[in-house]
């Protein structure tokens, strides 16, 4: 079952790394609602507690391109495994291509 976000849980977590993406579902109090994500990058700070950010160095770049894909994919996978499209610009399956 998809969780809301009020459940103070995500729906889903992808990490590569130091990089970690959540999906949170948002209900729109329709039966219908919309994923948002966040990504954050993990470090330890002085005292050896670990930390979260959303501030990113260069070299986290390639990590969080591929987070963000991730998810994205799967957010679009658990749209269409429901048998909605995920966005209402995306055409029907039997829409014909564009010229």
């Amino acid at each position: 079952m998809t969780k809301k976000k009020s459940d103070n849980a995500p729906v889903h977590e992808y990490r590569l790394g130091r990089i970690v993406g959540a999906v949170w579902f948002n209900e729109d109090g329709n039966g219908g609602g919309w994923h948002n994500v966040q990504i954050r990058r993990l470090y330890r700070d002085d005292n050896g507690k670990w930390q979260r950010s959303d501030s990113f160095s260069r070299d986290d770049l390639p990590l969080v391109a591929k987070v963000a894909d991730a998810l994205h994919t799967w957010i679009f996978q658990t749209w269409q495994d429901r048998g909605e499209a995920a966005t209402e610009d995306v055409p029907p399956a039997e829409a014909p291509a564009a010229a």
